[in-house]
């Protein structure tokens, strides 16, 4: 099971609020995330960089913008593809898959 580093304390906003941990599924590996944190900040802190591969040229792609507004962070999440992870909240049990193309 990967484990995530995260930040704890911060020099100004001082200690992070306590949150219940739950487990997700990335390609079938669980992670341990942050209950109501984003899919794409639970995966980043996890260590995962690449979310999708684009349609043309196969390239990797990751977390941009990070706001929604770009495509960069879509994955498929719970069977549905093209999910914008950076404002999709994690919820126990989530299957979130690596995006090829334009997904399935």
């Amino acid at each position: 099971m990967k484990t995530a580093n995260r930040i704890t304390q911060h020099p100004i906003l001082g200690d992070i609020e306590t949150v219940p941990y739950v487990t997700i599924y990335f390609d079938g590996e669980p992670i341990v995330a942050r209950q109501g944190e984003m899919v794409a900040a639970a995966l980043y802190s996890a260590g995962v960089r690449t979310f999708r591969y684009t349609p043309k040229r196969n390239e990797p792609r990751g977390v941009f913008c990070a706001i929604g507004r770009c495509t960069d962070c879509m994955m498929t999440v719970n069977g549905i593809p093209n999910t914008r992870t950076c404002i999709t909240p994690v919820q126990a049990g989530m299957r979130i898959e690596t995006q090829h193309g334009l997904g399935k």
